[in-house]
Parts: structure tokens; sequence; C-alpha cells
């Protein structure tokens, strides 16, 4: 059977690739992926065949990593961070169910989450939530429902696309619902480039993320209740007792 590994290759360094994600990449004749991602990986699988298309273009790249494994191919199909998550594991079976002699294999990777919150510390260690603000597939009042939802539950919240060109002022309107049910003492975190050159982090509240700049690569965490800075870094308590 023709075989399609859909690889989360983390944040970015290669050393931050699961040993499982680089055993199929080797294992590949063909990588295929968004431009930015191939570029990540390319220096350590020299040897492969790299087909790329470029953003908004998912669909056609799944078309050609099911056409290229029917010729017989082992693809890879690589994706950001984890495959499952916001990744191109849920289109590739929706496009496979048209190529059901292809056998998909997803291979999870590190999540900007996760490794982001290793660079702040242990922002993620109590109840958490991912939220895109892109609303480019999902409309803004439905993300707006979910950002007051998890403010009122207090979850930690952990914002991906934070902001663009287009959408330069979606996290200052992220943080001010926020503000409706979180103090704006809050503590919260942002990192950006995680697991590539110019890696950089910063620990600040609530109400000083609302008026920071950043950019796509960056990852915004919003702590809950018991959230604090020990020692410049962002650290989530267990559970909401007294220990």
């Amino acid at each position: 059977m023709n075989k399609i590994y859909v690889v989360g290759i983390g944040p970015g360094a290669y050393e931050k690739m699961t040993i499982e994600a680089a055993e199929a990449l080797k294992a590949s004749d063909t990588i295929i992926g968004y431009t930015v991602y191939v570029d990540l990986v390319k220096d350590h699988f020299a040897d492969k065949r790299f087909l790329t298309t470029p953003m908004t273009k998912e669909v056609d790249r799944c078309v050609l990593a099911f056409e290229e494994a029917k010729k017989g191919h082992v693809v890879s199909m690589i994706c950001s961070g984890d495959a499952g998550v916001y990744g191109m594991a849920g289109l590739m079976y929706e496009v496979g169910e048209k190529y059901p002699e292809v056998e998909l294999s997803i291979i999870p990777g590190v999540t900007a989450a996760t490794g982001g919150a290793a660079v702040l510390g242990a922002p993620l260690i109590h109840d958490f939530c991912l939220i895109s603000l892109s609303d480019l597939l999902t409309p803004w009042e439905k993300i707006e429902k979910r950002l007051l939802a998890a403010a009122e539950a207090d979850f930690v919240v952990c914002l991906y696309n934070p902001s663009s060109k287009k959408r330069h002022d979606y996290l200052a309107k992220a943080c001010d619902l926020m503000m409706k049910y979180k103090s704006g003492d809050t503590v919260c975190g942002i990192v950006s480039n995680i697991g590539r050159e110019g890696e950089a982090c910063r620990v600040l509240t609530l109400k000083e993320l609302r008026d920071t700049a950043v950019d796509m690569f960056t990852t915004v965490f919003i702590g809950n209740s018991q959230t604090k800075a020990l020692a410049g870094k962002m650290v989530t308590p267990r559970g909401y007792r007294d220990v």
C-alpha cells in the first residue's frame, strides 16, 4: 500500500523534532510542505526530493501528496508544531477519502504551546485551552465567544496567530475581552521564534500585553488567577488549593 506520513516537525530547531518524526522523514522519498517549513528541514534531509506550495494552497498541497504517493513514492507531508494541532492531519483525512489506496500515518510533534511554555517556565501546569485569533477560517464572532468563555472559566489561555498586518489590533481586542473576567494584573507571557534563531520571551501583565506588538511568529500565554511570576518565569500552580 502507498504511504504518506503527516509529520509534525516541532517549532523549528532540528533538536526539537521527535525521533519518530526524523525517522519518518528519513524513510520518505519526497517531503512536501509550506515553503517556510520545508526550509526548516532541508539542510538535515538534503538527499530528499522537496515539493512546496504557498500559504492558502493547503488543499492543493494535500492532493499533491496523494498523487505522489500513488506513483509509489513514500511521502511526508510536514507541518510546523504538531500535525493534529492547527496542522494538516484533518484535511489530509478529508482529501484522502478520494485515495483509499493510500495509507496515512500521523506523527505528532512539539506544538508552540508546549514549546513556548518550556521557554517561559511552567505556565500550562493546570487546565488550559488553545485559541487561534486568525479569522481566516473561523468567524471573529465565534472567536470572541470562545475568548469570553475561557476567561470566565479561569483557564490559562494560549493564543496562536495573535496578529498580522491585516489583524494588527486583534490581540488588543482579545485582551479587552479577557479583562471582562480576568484582572489586568494577570501574569502573561509571550515567546517569539520558538526553537528558531532569534528566540525571545517576556513575562508581563495582561494590561501590558494589551499594548504589546506581536507577530505571527509569537505565541501568547495568558495566565489564570493563580499564575505567578517567579524569578522572571511564568508559573501556574498545579491546582487551586494551598500547598
